[in-house]
């Protein structure tokens, strides 16, 4: 790819939209256009030019985006007086993470043979894609190191982003490696395994690391804050934000609505060590670990009907509502006492972004 100016990356260019989210999703098509630029000159690979525009296109710009929304909020914390042209920047870092995140997701769909994402089906169930969806999750990653290299390879944050990337994707992919051998889709049950240290690391590895920490580092390199107590402050909290959003995701994989959500949930299917079934483990009598066993794990539908029926009599929707109301108050607590000189609004703003959300 060219320059990141020769691509038209120009903040003059803009009109004044009405929110900060607009901003974000207009440079989208700026960007897949960069990408597929290269491959649109040579007409030996025009054919895969096409496919990678419909999977950049189906795969990336449909979700919440907060991963990528949460770079540009930070940095703008960070940077009181920011350029326009750095503000930009961070937008393109942040749709980044928009495509590591559509990797992760690809990927996983396949691993958990789900059915619907963000409304449509997964990628790999639409016709004419199956496996081939392996190559297409790769191609997602490739994309961030190709806009990294067009957009910020003259800025001094180059190589501590770049490394930063390669870091995460390495911690994301250790924690999902996590998931899979304490669940593994066999259906063999082992609630042995279910425990909550267990579903901690993976919740670190797997989630927290790329969803919070990744913006917000990202935002502090941009913003020259290089000090490593800073960040290990911040990684802190942060982490712990992490925590709480998956317990959250649990949650919603069951109770949630998929109009609202854009999935139907597998976890009780899949065999998940979520905090939901270790929580049930942990207040279930004998006779009613006897029924999760009998039923976790397994798709058919009167079975996962029954694991509901007994997350209701051991009403799980009460707990995890005691559980947000703590994790909240411990973030809380966490932001004043260990924010280390980086602006507590940052991360207030950040939590007030989770904290009671329905998808």
């Amino acid at each position: 790819m060219d320059s990141a100016q020769e691509n038209g990356f120009s903040p003059n260019k803009r009109s004044k939209l009405t929110t900060d989210l607009d901003e974000f999703d207009s440079l989208f098509p700026e960007l897949v256009n960069n990408l597929l630029q290269s491959g649109l000159k040579d007409p030996e690979i025009s054919a895969a030019c096409e496919w990678f525009k419909e999977v950049l296109q189906y795969n990336v710009p449909h979700g919440k985006k907060n991963r990528g929304m949460f770079v540009v909020m930070a940095y703008k914390f960070l940077v009181p007086k920011p350029t326009e042209e750095n503000i930009q920047l961070a937008r393109v870092l942040g749709w980044c993470i928009e495509m590591l995140q559509a990797f992760f997701l690809v990927a996983d769909d396949i691993m958990d043979q789900s059915l619907t994402r963000r409304g449509k089906p997964c990628w790999f169930r639409k016709e004419n894609v199956g496996l081939v969806a392996v190559n297409d999750a790769v191609y997602l990653e490739s994309c961030i190191y190709q806009l990294l290299k067009c957009y910020i390879r003259d800025q001094p944050y180059y190589v501590n982003i770049l490394e930063l990337f390669h870091e995460i994707t390495h911690c994301t992919i250790t924690g999902q490696c996590l998931d899979m051998t304490v669940s593994p889709p066999s259906g063999t049950v082992d609630f042995q395994q279910y425990t909550m240290e267990k579903y901690d690391a993976i919740v670190k590895w797997k989630t927290a690391f790329y969803s919070f920490c990744l913006p917000v580092t990202v935002a502090m390199f941009m913003a020259g804050i290089d000090d490593q107590e800073m960040h290990q402050k911040a990684k802190a909290i942060l982490l712990k934000m992490g925590h709480y959003f998956q317990v959250q995701d649990d949650y919603l994989d069951c109770y949630g609505d998929p109009e609202v959500t854009g999935k139907i949930g597998t976890d009780i299917q899949d065999n998940k060590c979520s905090w939901l079934v270790i929580t049930a483990i942990q207040r279930a009598s004998s006779e009613q670990l006897a029924v999760l066993k009998e039923n976790y794990g397994q798709s058919d539908k009167t079975k996962v009907k029954r694991v509901k029926e007994l997350f209701d009599d051991l009403d799980l929707a009460q707990a995890f509502d005691d559980f947000e109301e703590t994790s909240f108050s411990e973030i809380q607590t966490l932001i004043e006492t260990s924010s280390g000189g980086l602006p507590q609004e940052m991360f207030q703003a950040l939590v007030q972004k989770i904290y009671k959300r329905n998808k």
